[in-house]
């Protein structure tokens, strides 16, 4: 009989050093309560903590990335839209993050849904699409402020898409397709502007240059005699063709 209650007194004491004995990982910290009342935060390795009288509750510290789901949006000229968001944050006083609110991950989302709401509605459509880093980083600075409170560091708010409606969709397509058209006749415009000075500037050094014009008559002959052709090209002396408007004139 002694030493069956002794066994057994034995297996308690193993069973509650077992209980009592908390492995804490290095990206962890222990957050513990005695009687309920906050007793202290512990580090990363083997901890004891007392059966009944203690809990431990295990805070992660790692960067914890959280989606904001697509929030319907009115920007500031009235145009509806869906927006989400990425946001990075990480406790850095787990204490805080268990004792403040009862779930900081939800807490900190929640409130993110609600900054992106209010900051993307003051900006006009134009301007969401093409300050995305600069909204971010308001959005980034309400969170951080209101989430500092618990412990919680929020280091990046990423807007990630924007939805629009199908015909403002179509509606942005006419307009870069104007847009285009405009830069391509404008381009075309310049390009034959510059050769009509091109041409301009060659037809007055031709005509102020002696056999200058006789040379690029040959020029073309010769680039017309290489070429295959069922035509016949036949060449008179310039003087010829002078001679004959001159016998012209004199007939009539």
């Amino acid at each position: 009989m002694t030493l069956s209650i002794i066994i057994w007194t034995l297996v308690g004491i193993a069973v509650v050093l077992l209980a009592s004995i908390k492995v804490i990982k290095q990206y962890e910290r222990g957050v513990v309560l005695t009687l309920g009342r906050y007793t202290g935060t512990r580090e990363p390795g083997l901890r004891l903590v007392i059966p009944v009288l203690q809990t431990l509750d295990r805070v992660d510290v790692r960067s914890t990335p959280i989606d904001v789901p697509k929030q319907e949006i009115i920007t500031k000229d009235n145009v509806t839209a869906g927006v989400d968001a990425v946001v990075y944050f990480r406790v850095l006083e787990a204490s805080r993050a268990v004792l403040e609110t009862t779930n900081y991950v939800y807490a900190t989302s929640q409130f993110a849904q609600a900054a992106l709401r209010d900051i993307t509605g003051n900006f006009e459509l134009d301007e969401l699409l093409s300050k995305r880093e600069e909204i971010s980083e308001k959005i980034k600075e309400i969170v951080d402020s209101q989430t500092s409170q618990w412990g919680i560091d929020v280091e990046n708010v990423k807007i990630q898409n924007i939805e629009l409606p199908a015909d403002m969709k179509r509606a942005m397509a006419k307009q870069a397709e104007a847009e285009r058209e405009r830069r391509s006749n404008i381009i075309n415009a310049e390009g034959e502007l510059a050769a009509a000075k091109t041409l301009a500037e060659a037809a007055q050094i031709i005509a102020t240059t002696p056999g200058a014009l006789n040379l690029r008559t040959l020029n073309t002959i010769e680039r017309i005699s290489t070429e295959p052709s069922q035509k016949t090209t036949m060449l008179f002396p310039i003087e010829l063709v002078d001679a004959l408007r001159g016998m012209g004139g004199n007939l009539k």
